[in-house]
């Protein structure tokens, strides 16, 4: 579904990506991680084409979208999340959802003063879609309520059911899980699983919590120093000595094998 080859983004003198390459397989729920700094926001940024790279290319379904704007990629169904949600505070839950759909009749003056009938049409059709989605998240009893008076959890569902309101082909997580209580991340995680068994949709997801990683994901790419550090299942990549020491630092090579991965999971690896 996603192909980066030798992808590089420099900041002055930063490297921020140094020559990473990564495959996310169609129909997966791939993780990245990595410690602070390691370049996972800024891949992620460069995939959803925040950042034109400095160097290399990234193709979806085989086509190149190197540089592309987000809207550009919104309409070849790449969509993402975002680790600050981005609501219409002062709009509905609904009304937030009802926003997503592109080329609504309603949108054109011409159309909402002479076409009426087929506007309204249009947005019967969008209302429904947004009341499944909302009826698929459990999220009923907030349908009409703010979307800014929600619970920090309550507006990472919204932000997964907006994505739901289109085709989407991939979408990216960006720290779905970070300041939500464990049992509405439980919630959100049962709903990437669904979207994902269910309705084919592919994720990569940038998340610290290893447990909803280990829960949800497989393969977990792991990133240190804007490199690919290495790829794989989540269980082995936990006892992988290298990636306990980009999370740790050297000096765990002198503690005896059988400890590291209990280290790592100390420290939220």
């Amino acid at each position: 579904m996603i192909r980066v080859e030798d992808l590089h983004m420099h900041f002055g003198g930063l490297r921020a990506v140094d020559g990473a390459s990564i495959e996310i397989a169609g129909g997966s729920i791939t993780g990245l991680i990595g410690p602070n700094g390691a370049g996972k926001s800024t891949l992620f940024n460069v995939i959803a084409g925040l950042f034109a790279p400095t160097s290399g290319q990234v193709f979806l379904g085989g086509e190149e979208i190197t540089g592309l704007s987000p809207h550009a990629l919104f309409h070849k169904g790449l969509l993402r999340t975002f680790q600050i949600a981005h609501e219409f505070s002062t709009l509905t839950v609904r009304e937030n959802l009802m926003m997503v759909p592109p080329d609504q009749p309603g949108e054109v003056l011409w159309d909402a003063w002479f076409k009426g009938a087929r506007v309204r049409a249009k947005e019967k059709a969008v209302r429904h879609r947004a009341d499944e989605v909302i009826e698929f998240l459990e999220i009923s009893h907030v349908a009409d309520e703010l979307a800014g008076n929600l619970s920090g959890g309550q507006k990472k569902l919204l932000e997964l059911g907006r994505t739901m309101m289109v085709d989407a082909r991939i979408v990216f997580l960006d720290e779905v899980g970070a300041g939500v209580n464990r049992t509405l991340l439980n919630t959100i995680g049962d709903a990437i699983i669904r979207l994902n068994k269910e309705r084919g949709y592919t994720f990569c997801m940038v998340e610290h919590d290893m447990d909803f990683i280990g829960r949800l994901c497989d393969p977990v790419i792991v990133m240190a120093e804007g490199k690919v550090l290495t790829v794989g299942p989540p269980a082995e990549v936990m006892k992988n000595e290298a990636v306990i020491e980009a999370y740790l630092g050297r000096g765990l090579r002198q503690r005896p094998a059988r400890q590291l991965p209990d280290a790592a999971r100390e420290a939220g690896l």
